[in-house]
């Protein structure tokens, strides 16, 4: 993969925060998963949330989407703060995000699948739709093709009329990419997009999240891949047992003594360029 156009740059004059998480904590039947995590995500950038098996990253994950609740510590997306939101709530604010598991209708086709997405921006109520008015017909037409429009932007729209559970892996990583597009998000949360895709699979991935990132859309991804990682993102948070143990740019993070202990269990004198 070739770096992208101003990937690892520093943050002066950089753009205020989207996302703004403050001494996030969590327990679990008196275990700490996530202790005291703080961090921003600029508007408009890609930011990477990394760390070694069982650091927490999705653990935090799900308490931004709302799927866990924190026992501790403060959500904000831009003014809005998210504790105590159920996740459909943050989806209208603007938070969308895919899963390390899969998570496509099987039985429903590829069209319908995104269109679920689209279902929090409809503006019709239930009296509508049984009647079939109006405007019930115009959100209608307009949501099939803005889906429409999904699919063709992640490589799909040849395929919109077929079965989700008929996709190879790849497809359906990319389906549930544009089912989430189909939210209109502010902030694109991705928990290991590249998780067990080929090389080619993993190139045209990113290839798509630099295109949303160019487009203006804030992305936080959770990935294990450490090339992509490196190569797709502006900043990068590190968790370790989690806490947070480093915050900067790729070329910072491959060079952090604490994240390189981490990693590869060693105090000095190497990088993470040895796991690259």
């Amino acid at each position: 993969m070739a770096d992208p156009p101003g990937r690892g740059k520093g943050v002066s004059g950089a753009p205020p925060s989207i996302l703004r998480v403050k001494d996030l904590t969590v327990l679990f039947d008196g275990l700490t998963a996530v202790d005291r995590l703080s961090f921003e995500v600029r508007r408009g950038s890609v930011h990477g949330l990394i760390g070694p098996n069982g650091a927490g990253k999705t653990t935090a994950f799900n308490l931004i989407s709302g799927v866990l609740v924190p026992t501790s510590g403060h959500i904000l997306l831009e003014k809005f703060p998210l504790n105590g939101l159920p996740t459909y709530e943050r989806t209208k604010l603007g938070v969308a995000r895919t899963f390390q598991n899969i998570r496509t209708f099987h039985g429903m086709s590829l069209l319908e699948n995104v269109m679920t997405g689209a279902h929090v921006r409809t503006k019709y109520g239930i009296g509508a739709a049984l009647l079939r008015s109006k405007s019930f017909r115009r959100d209608e037409e307009e949501t099939i093709a803005h889906a429409r429009q999904l699919l063709h932007f992640v490589g799909l729209s040849a395929h919109a009329d077929r079965c989700a559970a008929d996709l190879s892996y790849g497809d359906q990583r990319k389906l549930e990419l544009a089912r989430a597009l189909a939210t209109r998000p502010k902030l694109l949360m991705l928990d290991e997009p590249a998780a067990g895709m080929n090389p080619s699979e993993t190139e045209a991935l990113f290839e798509l999240i630099v295109r949303l990132h160019e487009a203006g859309l804030t992305v936080l991804v959770v990935e294990h891949d450490m090339p992509f990682v490196m190569k797709l993102c502006d900043e990068i948070t590190v968790l370790n047992f989690g806490r947070k143990i480093a915050d900067g740019s790729p070329r910072e993070i491959r060079r952090n003594p604490a994240v390189i202990e981490a990693y590869l269990g060693v105090d000095e004198g190497e990088t993470l360029d040895v796991a690259l």
